[in-house]
């Protein structure tokens, strides 16, 4: 499920507008980067699983403050080794961060808070997180 959409390039000011342009390599669009993190749904301690309605009020009150000009939220399927060897699969959900490069410091601890929040309140080992420096044109 798609929640919003990402700034537009009018709202970036006329500089990003310039950057998104095709280079001479043919590229298109300004730097930004791109955060997923993953979220499992399982709890280790037994608890029930975090449901759709829990998952989305957890954004509400802990993604979009810092995020509001947009996101994406995916359903997915997790699976990983645990400390054991087990393979473990579950439901989860996949969270999409596009911002631009230049914010990279200050949204760095926005997104560490966010998984700090998950962890403590739905008791999970911890929450995956990629980043990736992409090109964005909108």
């Amino acid at each position: 499920m798609a929640v919003g959409a990402p700034a537009s390039t009018a709202a970036l000011g006329s500089e990003q507008a310039k950057a998104s342009r095709p280079s001479a390599t043919g590229a298109r669009g300004a730097a930004y980067i791109e955060t997923r993190l993953f979220f499992g749904t399982e709890r280790p301690d037994g608890g029930p699983d975090v449901t759709d309605r829990q998952f989305m009020a957890f954004i509400d009150r802990n993604v979009t403050p810092s995020f509001p000009s947009g996101l994406t939220v995916q359903d997915g399927r997790g699976q990983w080794r645990d400390s054991n060897g087990t393979i473990e699969r579950e439901r989860s959900y996949e969270l999409i961060l596009l911002y631009p490069a230049a914010e990279a410091r200050v949204r760095d601890p926005q997104i560490e808070r966010i998984r700090e929040a998950y962890v403590t309140a739905y008791a999970q080992d911890s929450v995956a997180r990629l980043d990736e420096p992409t090109l964005a044109d909108f």
